[in-house]
């Protein structure tokens, strides 16, 4: 009997191939959803009224790609490392910015210290400009920027000549903005595994409002665009563009708000493989950067653009690497160099080595990326925010460091400890007066820069901290109030006020003030202070010994609820409402109190 030929099927057409989800059922890809529950369950009380949830979007959660083949491990004490992943966060922009937030604070430029030149103060400024209002809200971040500027500041790579634009390159129109190449709709590269544009989404651009807000959203190895004000004449569940990367899952991206319009828009994104895009989606045209890791092959675990600045980028790789882009540049195969620098070479405590300069923004080679390379830290970098008046860059780790870096002198300030695990999250208060910092101990911590040393802890979270940010709009020049999520599933609001950081430690009692000894199932697991040394720089202390934790004040929340069944993952205060996500792709937005004596005009 004559053998016959074996000839492979083609492989199916996503998304009808048959994965098998849990429970043996085919896991197939379904369409947003929108729904709005209602009920005391889904209310946050706190004392200037009650947020009430506007709606749940829920984001589709594409299946894997029919080339990946499922991964069986039959040993379950197998240790083998899972590709980085993470849950839902949203990029926020409003186009045209609207007259909502106008912050009562400013920067005053006195200076108190010779490494750290941080404010020793606040005043109301009588003339705060109101032109970039909006854009604060969904500027503080997930990283804890600040979209506002108070004053201009230098501009990273300022005096370097091989960093300026040449002379015309711009001179046939300076308003028309520079575009990636490559359409990414009609693309063949193996990176991107389709792009599904909305039928209508021409007539949608043009019919929005440009006062609404726009978002961008990561959920496994899709990113989504989204119109978060839609009304029912296009529902806010339909996407504006969703793109399906093939085995790349984006983990963090951040729009420009500097070159934003009603017509453009430059996102940049960074995966899990190390590579990083920059796309702009109203034309569909994008750029791939570090392609094939020639210049950092880890993960990256956060990105957002320079301040001030239309091309260039920072990334935090996840081997502990900040690594400047240039959008426009090509890449080149990078041999990381130690720059000569003023810093301490070899730190007292090996677990935090002081900021290595592998290439410096001051370099003459300028042609390719990448623009500046430092080295932070030997552990994975978890996020990093730059403070408000643009100079300062707090960066976390998986080591339990705070670094306060100046990055327009690519100069390390002040490192900080936490007492036991890895720090997830990071963001700055309003004026730059706090750094504020989640992490794995389940508690958020307190940083006074102007004392260069923590005022208080805040104990509520039940597990590890994965988000922190400041609410611009409930901040005065004395009083402050920031948000917090973890993988508790509880989303915690926190009020606090100069005074009451600096209150005697037998002040205790009422929610709302402060506390002085911690809890006996986290005073056993802290980290000792015995083993960590203080390293100076021209009599400035840099790596901070960690505080006793009978000095540290302990702050409780205002406001505790559970909001999710799955862990959160990302928060943002906007004029009008809070938004919410969690890692399985429930986006929440919670409507501000109506009755609010200080609800945003």
């Amino acid at each position: 009997m004559e053998a016959a030929m074996f000839v492979l099927p083609p492989p199916p057409r996503y998304p009808t191939s048959q994965l098998v989800g849990v429970g043996g059922q085919a896991l197939i890809e379904t369409n947003n959803t929108l729904t709005k529950p209602s009920g005391s369950e889904f209310q946050l009380v706190v004392g200037e009224g009650t947020y009430v949830l506007r709606d749940e979007l829920y984001l589709a959660t594409p299946p894997p790609h029919p080339s990946e083949a499922p991964v069986h491990n039959p040993n379950p004490l197998a240790t083998t490392i899972a590709p980085p992943t993470a849950g839902v966060r949203l990029s926020l922009t409003i186009l045209t910015p609207r007259q909502g937030y106008v912050s009562s604070l400013y920067r005053s430029n006195t200076t108190n210290r010779t490494v750290s030149p941080f404010p020793d103060s606040i005043q109301e400024h009588p003339n705060e400009s109101q032109s970039q209002a909006s854009d604060a809200g969904s500027h503080l971040q997930a990283n804890g920027s600040h979209n506002h500027s108070y004053g201009r500041s230098t501009v990273f790579g300022d005096g370097n000549p091989a960093l300026a634009i040449p002379v015309g390159k711009d001179s046939k129109d300076p308003s028309k903005k520079r575009k990636p190449k490559s359409n990414m709709i009609k693309s063949n590269s193996s990176f991107v595994s389709r792009v599904i544009p909305h039928d209508a989404l021409t007539k949608r651009l043009n019919e929005r409002s440009p006062e609404g807000i726009m978002a961008f959203a990561n959920i496994n190895r899709a990113l989504q665009w989204l119109d978060l004000s839609s009304s029912t004449t296009f529902p806010k569940e339909e996407h504006l563009t969703k793109i399906l990367f093939t085995k790349a899952h984006p983990l963090c991206h951040d729009i420009n708000q500097i070159t934003k319009s009603t017509t453009h828009i430059d996102l940049v994104m960074g995966f899990s493989t190390g590579d990083a895009i920059w796309y702009e989606p109203i034309t569909q045209k994008y750029a791939r950067l570090n392609k094939n890791s020639s210049i950092n092959g880890s993960a990256m675990s956060c990105i957002q653009w320079i301040p001030h600045s239309e091309n260039m980028f920072l990334a935090a790789h996840m081997d502990g690497s900040l690594v400047v882009y240039d959008k426009e540049k090509e890449d080149s195969p990078f041999i990381a160099k130690d720059t000569p620098t003023s810093a301490v070479d070899k730190p007292a405590d090996p677990a935090h080595p002081i900021l290595s300069v592998k290439k410096s923004v001051q370099s003459s080679n300028q042609k390719t990326n990448p623009v500046a390379y430092w080295k932070v830290s030997n552990s994975r970098i978890n996020a990093f925010a730059f403070s408000p008046d643009d100079r300062h860059l707090a960066v976390v780790s998986e080591d339990g460091s705070l670094r306060i870096i100046d990055f327009l002198k690519e100069t390390l300030l002040d490192v900080y400890s936490s007492y036991y695990g890895g720090l997830m999250c990071v963001c700055w208060s309003p004026d730059g007066r706090y750094v504020v910092t989640g992490g794995q101990d389940d508690l958020i911590s307190i940083w006074s820069l102007e004392e260069s040393a923590i005022v208080a802890r805040c104990q509520g979270h039940n597990s590890w901290v994965t988000a922190v940010q400041f609410d611009p709009w409930r901040c005065d020049e004395r009083n402050y109030r920031f948000g917090s999520v973890g993988e508790d599933c509880r989303l915690l609001l926190w009020d606090f006020s100069v005074g009451m950081l600096h209150r005697p430690r037998a002040v205790a009692g009422r929610q709302g003030s402060i506390t002085s000894p911690l809890p006996g199932k986290i005073a056993g697991r802290l980290r000792s202070s015995s083993n960590l040394t203080s390293v100076s720089i021209n009599g400035d202390e840099i790596v901070h010994p960690v505080e006793s934790r009978a000095r540290t004040a302990i702050l409780p929340p205002v406001m505790a609820k559970t909001i999710d069944d799955h862990p959160l993952s990302w928060l943002s205060f906007e004029s009008d409402c809070i938004v919410t996500t969690c890692k399985n792709g429930h986006i929440r937005t919670w409507d501000r109190p109506k009755d609010s004596s200080e609800e945003p005009i």
